[in-house]
């Protein structure tokens, strides 16, 4: 078990140095740790068109494929924030890099729909290690006053993992074949896991170093009202009791049905509609993490330095912008090279500048950040599952079924604007 040793709370300007210097210590590392991390999750959409072609199953077989992930990562992230909370934030995250490049190495020798799904599945669920237990990690360093930029910062890493992917899996593919590009990558997340391990520390009582005081009215009373809630289940009856978060978890997974779905279909289509081959497609859709890279950096420092730490305003701009991009592909020619950069660009850019996930945490308050995280990131999971099925399907289904795909994303974000108006926090 991991026990809270007992700790004193200063108010975050009487901080000493030391505590500064750790909290960014902690954060560059997770994020260094977090830019390679898919490697071993996001690596199948891109190498679909190889197993399609090398396996003789639809596009259709290899969504369900894609969905397991998004299911067992969904059944992860429900877990694993609470289990963090309990035996520590860091030994999780080991535990998910090292299963996360044991099961991509078993994954790579699948030879059916079966053998492909079930190792897939496995890997979703142990991957989902890494968000929960990280985000809450950085929450005891990062209070609500500057949260929106730290988790803006782990969402650039994440932009940087899908550029990382994005280069190395296409290629590696192209050069070697697919089961090569989902064999050896991901061993470098086990790597980094073991690393990460040596240089975190899960809370600043550790170190001897006092916790900060909370300022922030949002956060301060949450954890004044989750205190009573931090063991066993209660604390998954309190999250989801509150309107706020509750209406926060079906935002970020409306987030996820543009978020994934350009990330599950944007390579297949400009395969398949724009004619362009494995090594075109990659070097094509590299643009949609390109964008991605600075969105949710963005999205937290006018978060955090302009509206005060309110997220539901960016969750708004950035729902109304990525709806224009949506529709913007939904309408371009598929062929069209130079339009297609400009709005995967434009469309990565501003789906991830959402401050969704920052909000999640913010309105748990740190002890249950984990747990928080997890389950608001599960919705997601949940939301990109089910994406992954339908826009497969509905791709197939009727006529110019490409375009219904990317309206049906549009579509999701005004939805998402309704939702969030509610939160307003």
């Amino acid at each position: 078990m991991n026990e809270r040793r007992s700790t004193t709370q200063v108010e975050y300007s009487d901080l000493p140095p030391e505590f500064h210097q750790w909290k960014w210590r902690i954060l560059i590392a997770f994020c260094v740790f977090y830019a390679f991390n898919y490697l071993g999750r996001f690596n199948f959409s891109l190498v679909q068109y190889a197993v399609i072609q090398d396996l003789g199953i639809t596009r259709v077989d290899t969504g369900w494929i894609n969905s397991w992930m998004f299911w067992g990562f969904a059944f992860g992230d429900l877990v694993f924030g609470r289990i963090a909370e309990r035996v520590g934030y860091k030994n999780t995250i080991l535990f998910a890099a090292i299963t996360t490049s044991l099961f991509n190495f078993i994954a790579s020798f699948g030879n059916s729909i079966t053998t492909l799904a079930i190792p897939w599945a496995v890997v979703g669920f142990v991957n989902a290690a890494t968000w929960g237990p990280g985000l809450g990690l950085v929450a005891q360093w990062w209070p609500r006053r500057e949260r929106g930029q730290a988790i803006g910062l782990v969402g650039t890493a994440a932009g940087i993992a899908l550029l990382i992917v994005w280069a190395v899996v296409p290629w590696t593919a192209a050069q070697y074949g697919w089961r090569m590009a989902i064999r050896y990558p991901p061993m470098i997340i086990a790597v980094l896991g073991i690393i990460f391990y040596f240089i975190a520390k899960d809370r600043p009582a550790e170190l001897n170093l006092p916790e900060y005081r909370e300022s922030d009215e949002v956060s301060r009373e949450a954890e004044a009202a989750g205190s009573d809630s931090e063991h066993g289940l209660k604390a998954y009856f309190h999250l989801m009791t509150n309107l706020r978060f509750f209406l926060a978890c079906h935002v970020k997974g409306l987030d996820n049905v543009v978020r994934y779905g350009v990330v599950s279909w944007a390579p297949l289509y400009y395969a398949q509609a724009g004619g362009f081959n494995l090594k075109e497609m990659g070097l094509l859709t590299f643009a949609y993490p390109l964008g991605y890279l600075f969105g949710p950096i963005f999205g937290g420092i006018i978060s955090d330095r302009f509206f005060k730490s309110n997220r539901s305003i960016v969750i708004i701009l950035a729902a109304f912008l990525s709806a224009a991009a949506m529709m913007g592909i939904a309408y371009a020619p598929a062929d069209n090279i130079p339009l297609a950069i400009i709005l995967l660009i434009v469309g990565g850019f501003c789906v991830n500048m959402s401050t969704v996930q920052a909000l999640g945490v913010d309105l748990a308050g740190r002890r249950l950040a984990g747990t928080a995280a997890g389950v608001l990131d599960a919705h997601g999971y949940i939301y990109g599952a089910l994406q992954a099925i339908f826009f497969g399907w509905l791709s197939l289904a009727i006529s110019n079924g490409w375009f219904w795909v990317f309206t049906a994303m549009a579509a999701s974000r005004f939805i998402a604007v309704l939702l969030v108006w509610r939160v307003r926090a």
